[in-house]
């Protein structure tokens, strides 16, 4: 059925669902997950994941069930491991990591050269924000909208270097923002000792989604004034964007694109990426050894000069990780292109604005996430009244649907339908509200 005709049909089913019960959609018995797959049918994409189907998931954006894919490259990377980890580690270590940055550059269209490889989206800001060569007259621009994370990197690399450290504010109703009035507050913030302009793609506070493409030509006009070392470094901390919208990097433009792929992405536990501009990886001194073709150098298995020494690798921190997790990366990658990155973006716009358009419709209900899918994503935070956003979770939890507040100083309530949900949990959700 068409979006279109899906959403004026909606007022009319909300009234006959039922309350969700534990019997309402078919079990899943254990873990199992069904052998074959479909990436064109939506039901088999759902039943690649062993969730537990008593219950409706909507909080993707935390952390993601993994899928059959990701799943079955983890435990083949673990029994290779337990069963002889010095040999299996030594057989893959030097070309485990360079496959996941290939699917990596495959699916964003980038040079796998210029990928570094983290383990969250925390990791991956602290990588590029703590490593920034700064003087102390520069400063970091950012934002109040921002998270926690992105905000205590900033501040402790300021600290360091004796920079500044300064946010603004690129929206006051988030419902109401604007592509005009955030570039135009950008533009109005930015002084000729900004050194860099750290935002977040989609708010998780919100729902808002920046412009980021918009927001990038702007600054392209300003840096071109100024030389390299002053230019605005654009950095873009792209968690909540990345397995929603389809987009590259060239689409983008950003400096840094950094994120956790544990998420919308649907990759395995602590894993990350960091892409940045060649360039624009001259701006950081590393923190941390890579144990790659570096270690070759320093041992004197590769001359110092070789080519295979790339920015992705000499700033993909080293070390023994939980190698079965970050060397299955790339089938969360190949997962979604097989779907078709066009037809995830649709399909997660889809969810989203049903979610949306019905609760924008009930009148105790405040929206906060904009309608327009220019500056939303994955993500519909709304209020409603007589209730705490805790007490609207609580709620939802009550009808065995997992739902989350948002954890900043000011919270709303939040639902995220992505790909493992389907329309009857969007309007099963929707009326938990309208019963309110």
């Amino acid at each position: 059925m068409k979006r279109k005709e899906f959403i004026k049909q909606t007022s009319l089913m909300l009234g006959a669902l039922p309350t969700l019960g534990a019997a309402s959609l078919p079990a899943v018995s254990g873990s199992r997950i069904p052998t074959t797959f479909n990436p064109m049918n939506w039901t088999d994409v759902r039943n690649q994941f062993a969730l537990r189907r008593s219950h409706i998931h909507m909080s993707t954006f935390l952390l993601s069930s993994h899928p059959k894919p990701v799943a079955e490259a983890i435990e083949r990377h673990r029994q290779g491991l337990d069963e002889d980890p010095a040999h299996y580690w030594g057989e893959h270590f030097m070309t485990a990591e360079p496959e996941q940055q290939a699917a990596a550059g495959e699916y964003l269209g980038a040079s796998p050269d210029h990928i570094a490889l983290t383990d969250s989206t925390t990791m991956g800001l602290g990588l590029v924000y703590g490593a920034l060569k700064l003087r102390p007259e520069q400063e970091i621009l950012t934002t109040t909208h921002d998270h926690y994370a992105t905000e205590m990197s900033i501040k402790h690399r300021a600290d360091r270097t004796g920079a500044k450290f300064r946010q603004i504010s690129l929206y006051d109703n988030p419902a109401e923002a604007s592509v005009d009035e955030i570039i135009s507050r950008m533009q109005n913030a930015i002084t000729e000792k900004t050194r860099v302009f750290a935002v977040t793609w989609v708010h998780s506070s919100t729902g808002v989604k920046l412009p980021i493409k918009k927001m990038s030509d702007a600054l392209q006009e300003l840096n071109r004034s100024r030389e390299m070392e002053d230019r605005v470094l654009f950095c873009v901390d792209g968690v909540h964007g990345l397995g929603i919208e389809d987009v590259t990097v060239d689409d983008l433009a950003c400096d840094f694109f950094i994120a956790g792929t544990h998420k919308w992405l649907f990759g395995p536990r602590g894993t990350g990426i960091i892409w940045g501009r060649a360039e624009a990886w001259e701006a950081l001194d590393p923190v941390i050894p890579n144990f790659g073709p570096s270690v070759g150098v320093w041992i004197g298995m590769l001359p110092p000069d070789t080519p295979y020494i790339t920015p992705g690798n000499y700033f993909t921190p080293g070390g023994f990780h939980s190698f079965e997790h970050r060397w299955a990366l790339a089938e969360a990658f190949r997962f979604h292109l097989d779907i078709g990155k066009a037809r995830v973006q649709e399909r997660i716009h889809l969810l989203n604005t049903m979610c949306k358009e019905a609760l924008a419709e009930m009148p105790h209900v405040q929206l906060h996430t904009p309608m327009s899918a220019e500056l939303s994503s994955g993500m519909v935070c709304f209020d409603v009244d007589g209730y705490t956003p805790t007490q609207v979770v609580e709620e939802y939890h009550r009808h065995k649907i997992t739902a989350s507040t948002t954890p900043y100083r000011e919270s709303h309530a939040r639902l995220a339908p992505s790909l493992i949900n389907n329309e009857e949990e969007v309007l099963q959700s929707v009326k938990v509200i309208a019963d309110m």
